[in-house]
């Protein structure tokens, strides 16, 4: 039997005037967390009826590996930068699938 992955719902919120600011920053680190080892997932979505809002759907094959990804130099270099950009912190959940 397979290892379970580890599934990631990431979101953040932008301030209403940094709605693009936010939406580059978070657009510059797919496809370098896309290299990551253990990245099975990493897609960025915007929601349609709340432009502010933001959020990351990723696939890890460990939690391991996610602490190894949110350790890179991308993460911390973009997380540096959130700072009046966004409303707050971002809210990371992590889940395994069910079914």
């Amino acid at each position: 039997m397979s290892t379970p992955t580890l599934r990631v719902v990431a979101r953040l919120t932008a301030f209403p005037d940094k709605v693009a600011e936010l939406k580059s920053l978070l657009l510059s680190i797919i496809e370098p967390s896309r290299q990551d080892e253990g990245c099975i997932k990493y897609e960025l979505l915007q929601n349609q009826a709340d432009p502010t809002d933001f959020t990351f759907v990723e696939e890890w094959e460990s939690a391991t590996l996610l602490e190894v990804h949110l350790a890179s130099t991308h993460i911390q270099a973009a997380v540096l930068k959130l700072d009046g950009l966004a409303v707050a912190h971002p809210d990371i959940r992590r889940y395994e699938l069910l079914a």
